[in-house]
């Protein structure tokens, strides 16, 4: 019997067992072997289920973890070449974008710079007497942890020195290890002392300091110094260009540990120029200026006042006092107000004192003529404002006044008939033609310029030309006032006022000097001339007789102005001034005093300024040698005697000149010592003491203006 088989095929679960199915054929048998043969095949089948749940992955080749030793040079090479790109990148950075602040810091780390300590230049009047110099002082400090001696030996030594209590030094010492400062500015000499003791733990440490030997007298010329030597007020001020040397500078190098080798310092490193600011002040006329000054401000219990001489030719000035006045070497004790040089800060309204540069004015515009007569009424109206001379309650109207009777009589209602002839217009173009609004470039610091009203104002206003006429209504400085009167001394030409001279060596050679404007001719010769002759009337015949010196031509103007009032309108205080040219036949010297809110009913110009200019004179007269045009003998020893030694010698070489002239003329004055017996004439020694009568013979001033 034949069997036929097939295969057998059941449902598939799987792929993996259906491929295992399928490879396996299977047949129909009997029973028995039929269980054998699934037996077997399911085995086979776990066998195989088994084996297909293992996968195997085969391993890949890594590029990176596994490389070629090319690739490695590769890399090595790349890295290299990175570095050194970066080292170069931050050698351009140094050498080229870096390179100035690492010199600099280099710089800074092997060398120092050193500065020698090179005084101030000195300040010298014309004569060569020391006004300013620097001197070299010291301060001591003590360092105790140094000490080789006990506190107490110490102290005994250096409490002589230092002029302090024993006891006081010692406690000095006991209060720490190091860095005690036992005294200040201690002079060359005391130093020398105390390095001679030879003692360990002290330290001198050198400065400069300014040293102002004259004290109070140049103090508002020549100014002060800070603590860090820097000129503060005057010349110090003004000339710290000229004052200041230039330090010298040089660099050494120095060791690891930042000590100094000096081997590079040269042997004329602290070497200096030897110059001297020169001045053209003279100690002696500014020491009889300021007595003379002085003894009216008292005298008159005035609030302050101002002196000033200067040469008309060239601006230059002799002497400039100030009261009251203040110790340069302790200008830290003075007040503001002391400190202020109000001869150029300060304006005031000059009063009488301009009406000589409206006169010139006047004739100079060929308004008026110098014979050229008006008639004073006394008191007139201009608009609402009445004007009036200061002596119009006891003298009344004067009349007919020529233009040098109005000048002699000060009186005020002629001076505004006067410039009634100008234009206000003109009036005014030739107050800016004078400069009054501005200053005079004088080399003293912190000038103020003169206060003009507007124009509008002044050609508007009818009572301003008229007020400006006998000198208010505007103001000036007294350094300003005093240019314009050295415009009628030197034939009308605007010079520029100065009291530095230059800079001159040991020898006294000029090795720099400064640049001044070229004066600026504003008047003619003929019309200074005119008015000289009219103020040397004022001194003959008018209330400028206190000013008179035997033998001399003396042009003057008196002026008493009321001042003005912080409130408006004036006050009932009183600035007085008087104005001195001599000698007329050939101006050469100006003499300006101004004493502000002296008190008393005498107090006017020709009473308390005026005084002042004489005695100046006297000393003027001597110091600059000044022929007398009549030789007198005036004054004698005995009435000088209370002067300071400085006037009696300036007055007694006067004298001399005087009697050798006297002698030469053959003349038949009194002989050298008797007193002038001219009551007019006010002599210095009486000055002094206030004795002399001439100054109180009932002069009523009529420079005292009233203004609306």
């Amino acid at each position: 019997m034949a069997i036929s088989f097939r295969p057998f095929q059941r449902p598939q679960k799987s792929s993996r067992r259906s491929q295992s199915a399928r490879s396996q054929p299977m047949w129909r048998s009997s029973p028995a072997r039929s269980a054998r043969v699934r037996t077997r095949a399911a085995s086979e089948r776990r066998e195989a289920s088994d084996a297909s749940d293992t996968t195997v992955i085969p391993l890949r080749r890594s590029r990176l973890s596994i490389a070629s030793p090319r690739s490695r040079l590769l890399i090595v090479w790349l890295l290299i070449m990175a570095g050194m790109l970066a080292l170069l990148i931050n050698l351009l950075r140094l050498q080229v974008f870096d390179a100035d602040m690492l010199q600099a810091r280099a710089k800074a780390q092997q060398t120092v710079a050193l500065s020698a300590a090179v005084p101030r230049r000195s300040i010298i009047d014309r004569e060569g007497n020391v006004l300013a110099i620097d001197k070299p002082v010291y301060t001591l400090y003590a360092h105790p942890i140094l000490f080789q001696q006990q506190k107490e030996t110490i102290a005994v030594a250096l409490a002589p020195l230092l002029k302090k209590p024993l006891d006081q030094m010692q406690q000095i010492l006991s209060q720490g290890e190091s860095g005690l400062r036992l005294a200040d500015d201690l002079p060359e000499e005391t130093a020398n002392s105390l390095r001679r003791l030879e003692l360990d733990g002290l330290e001198l440490v050198p400065q400069q300091e300014r040293l102002y030997p004259q004290q109070e007298l140049f103090a508002n010329i020549v100014g002060y110094v800070n603590v860090d030597r820097q000129g503060q007020a005057g010349l110090e001020y003004s000339q710290e260009e000229q004052l200041a040397r230039p330090l010298p500078e040089t660099e050494i190098s120095r060791s690891g540990d930042g000590s100094v080798m000096p081997d590079g310092i040269s042997k004329d490193f602290a070497q200096h120029d030897d110059l001297q600011l020169q001045l053209t002040l003279d100690s002696r006329l500014q020491r009889a200026t300021r007595y003379a000054l002085k003894q009216q401000t008292d005298k008159y219990g005035a609030k302050r006042g101002v002196a000033i001489v200067m040469d008309v030719q060239d601006g230059s000035i002799l002497a400039l006092a100030a009261e009251p006045s203040f110790d340069a070497n302790k200008y830290y004790k003075t007040d503001l107000e002391t400190l202020r040089d109000w001869v150029v800060t300060d304006v005031y309204e000059p009063g009488s004192t301009f009406k000589p540069i409206n006169i010139a004015i006047a004739l100079e515009s060929g308004s008026v003529k110098p014979k050229d007569t008006f008639f004073d009424e006394g008191a007139i109206q201009i608009g609402e404002w009445p004007i009036q001379n200061s002596d119009y309650e006891s003298a009344g109207g004067r009349g007919s006044l020529s233009v040098s009777q109005i000048l002699q009589y000060s009186s005020n209602v002629g001076m505004v008939h006067v410039m009634q002839q100008l234009n206000p217009g003109i009036f005014y173009g030739w107050l800016e033609k004078l400069k009054l609004g501005e200053v005079t470039g004088i080399d003293l610091p912190f000038e103020a310029p003169g206060q003009v009203k507007k124009y509008t104002q002044f050609t508007s206003v009818r009572v301003e030309p008229a007020t400006t006429a006998f000198g208010q209504g505007f103001s000036l400085t007294p350094i300003k006032l005093i240019q314009l009167h050295a415009t009628l001394a030197n034939g009308g030409k605007l010079v520029t006022p100065h009291v530095v001279k230059g800079l001159v060596n040991a020898e006294g050679q000029l090795k720099w000097q400064p640049d001044h404007p070229k004066p600026q001719q504003v008047f003619t010769p003929k019309t200074t001339q005119a008015v000289l002759e009219m103020m040397e009337q004022v001194v003959q015949e008018g209330t400028g007789a206190p000013a008179q010196i035997a033998g001399y031509r003396i042009a003057g103007k008196t002026g008493t102005a009321q001042k003005a009032s912080q409130y408006g309108g004036y006050s009932r205080a009183r600035i007085t001034s008087f104005i001195g040219i001599l000698p007329v036949e050939a101006p050469r010297y100006a003499v300006l005093a101004v004493v502000d809110e002296p008190q008393g009913d005498d107090a006017y110009g020709s009473t308390v300024s005026a005084p002042v200019v004489k005695s100046v004179m006297d000393a003027l007269i001597a110091t600059e040698r000044i022929p007398p045009t009549q030789p007198e003998a005036v004054g004698s020893n005995d009435e000088l005697s209370d002067l300071p030694s400085d006037l009696r010698e300036a007055i007694d070489f006067r004298n001399q000149i005087n009697h050798a002239d006297s002698q030469l003329a053959d003349s038949s004055e009194p002989p050298l010592g008797e007193a002038n017996s001219s009551p007019t004439i006010a002599d210095p020694a009486a000055i002094a003491d206030g004795s002399d009568e001439s100054l109180d013979e009932g002069l009523d001033d009529p420079d005292a203006a009233v203004n609306p």
